[in-house]
C-alpha cells in the first residue's frame, strides 16, 4: 500500500469527521443553491482530497486502488457533489497523463490538479456519441506543426469551472470506430473554446455539467497524451484508466447506499405506528435486511477486486460487474429507503428524496448498466474461446 496501516487509518479517521462535521451539514445548502461554497473547496483542497490517486512525486497523496476505494466509501456518504468536484482530477482527468503522459506533460499539470489549483475535465461525451465513443464526430485537422479541434462535447462534468480539458478527437477521418482517435491536452483559455449553459439536472446539485464547444481550436501536436509518437491511440489510454473509474464510481455507490441504510434504519427506530417502532415491523426489517446485505456484497466485491488490480492483475471484467452491481444496488437501497420514511421520504427535508434522484446516474456515467453487460459477457465469451 502507497500508506502505512497507521497513516492510512488516520487519514480515513479524519476524512470521516470532515465528512461528518463540514460536508453534510452544508448539504442542503449546496442543493438550495447548486453551488459548493468557495470556503468548502478550500478545506476540500486543504484535505489533499483533489490528489488522492496522484502519485507522491507530483504532490498528490498516492493511494493505492484499495486504499481509494476506502476513502471513497466514506466520501461517498456526504452529496455526490462534493466526490463530483474532486472526481475527475483523481481520475479520467489524470490518470491518462499519469500513465501515459510525457515527463514534461506530467511535470506541468499533475501538481496543479493534485492540489486542488487546476480543475480538470474529460470531453468525451458528443450528442451522437456517448456509449458508441467509436462514433466520434469531433474532428482534429492537422495544421502544421499544430491540430484544429472542431466539434462538441457535451454532459461534460465540471466543464463550467475547467482549467484543463482532456479532448478526444478524430485525427484519422478515414479510420472507422476509435481507433482514429487522439487524446488532447486542452487549457479552458485557449481560443475557440465556448461552453454552453450549465445542463439543469434531475438530481447531484453543485455538480455542474455543459457542453463544450470547439471551433479552429488551436493546439499544438505536442498536446497529444503521450506526445505525438501516440497520435491516434486516445483510445488506448481512455481503456487504461476505466478499471480505476469504475472501481471508484462503485465505491462511492456503497458510501451513499451505507448513508441511505443509516438514515433509514434511525428514522425506522424513531417513527411509530400502531404503539410501536415502525423499525419494530417485519416488513420493514425486511428491507433493512436486504439493502445491508447488498451493500455488504458491493462492498467485498470492490475491496477485492482493487486488491487484485493493485497486484498487478487485470480486473476489467470484475471491475465492470463491480460497476454494474453496486450502481444498480444504490438505487434499490434508494428505492427502499424512501418506502420505509414513507410520506417524508418524498419530502425534501429528508435527504433520502435528494439521494433517491441523485444515485440515480450512477448507474448512466463512466458506461451504463448495458454497456457493463456487454463488456462482462463479451470478455466472458472471449475468454472461453481461447
Amino acid at each position: 500500500m502507497a500508506l502505512d496501516t497507521d497513516t492510512l487509518s488516520q487519514f480515513l479517521d479524519a476524512l470521516d469527521r470532515f465528512v461528518k462535521e463540514r460536508l453534510i451539514p452544508y448539504e442542503d445548502r449546496v442543493a438550495d443553491e447548486d453551488v459548493i461554497p468557495p470556503m468548502l473547496v478550500d478545506e476540500i483542497r486543504t484535505m489533499g482530497l483533489f490528489g488522492m490517486s496522484i502519485p507522491e512525486d507530483f504532490g498528490g497523496l498516492g493511494l493505492s486502488m484499495i486504499e481509494e476505494v476506502q476513502a471513497a466509501f466514506v466520501l461517498g456518504q456526504a452529496s455526490p457533489a462534493f466526490r463530483s468536484l474532486v472526481g475527475t482530477n483523481n481520475g479520467i482527468g489524470s490518470q491518462g497523463i499519469i500513465i501515459d503522459g510525457t515527463d514534461e506533460q506530467k511535470a506541468k499539470y499533475l501538481p496543479a490538479l493534485a492540489s486542488g489549483d487546476m480543475i480538470a475535465s474529460f470531453a468525451l461525451t458528443e450528442p451522437d456519441a456517448g456509449s458508441d465513443a467509436g462514433g466520434l464526430r469531433t474532428t482534429a485537422r492537422r495544421d502544421g506543426n499544430d491540430f484544429l479541434l472542431n466539434g462538441t462535447k457535451r454532459y461534460i462534468t465540471n466543464a463550467p469551472r475547467a482549467d484543463l480539458f482532456t479532448v478526444f478527437a478524430r485525427t484519422s477521418p478515414e479510420v472507422k470506430g476509435s481507433a482514429g482517435v487522439s487524446a488532447f491536452l486542452v487549457e479552458a483559455g485557449t481560443p475557440g473554446i465556448t461552453l454552453g449553459q450549465p445542463d439543469r439536472k434531475m438530481g447531484q446539485k453543485g455538480s455542474h455539467t455543459c457542453d463544450v464547444i470547439l471551433d479552429n481550436v488551436r493546439v499544438p501536436a505536442s498536446n497529444i497524451i503521450g506526445g505525438p509518437d501516440r497520435l491516434n491511440k486516445g483510445f488506448k489510454t481512455a481503456m487504461k484508466v476505466l478499471d480505476r473509474g469504475r472501481l471508484h464510481i462503485s465505491a462511492v455507490c456503497v458510501g451513499a447506499a451505507e448513508r441511505l441504510i443509516r438514515d433509514s434504519l434511525s428514522y425506522a427506530m424513531e417513527r411509530k405506528q400502531f404503539g410501536e417502532p415502525i423499525a419494530e415491523k417485519q416488513l420493514i426489517q425486511a428491507m433493512l435486511a436486504d439493502s445491508r446485505a447488498e451493500a455488504f456484497a458491493a462492498r467485498c466485491m470492490i475491496e477485492e477486486t482493487a486488491r487484485r488490480k493493485d497486484a498487478g492483475q487485470n480486473v476489467s471484467t470484475d471491475a465492470a460487474c463491480c460497476k454494474m452491481f453496486a450502481s444498480e444496488m444504490v438505487g434499490r437501497v434508494a428505492d427502499r429507503a424512501v418506502q420505509i420514511h414513507g410520506g417524508a421520504g418524498y419530502m425534501a427535508e429528508y435527504a433520502v428524496e435528494r439521494f433517491y434522484r441523485d444515485v440515480r446516474l450512477f448507474r448512466i456515467y463512466e458506461g451504463t448498466t448495458q454497456i457493463q453487460q456487454i463488456l462482462i459477457a463479451r470478455n466472458m465469451i472471449r475468454t472461453a474461446a481461447a
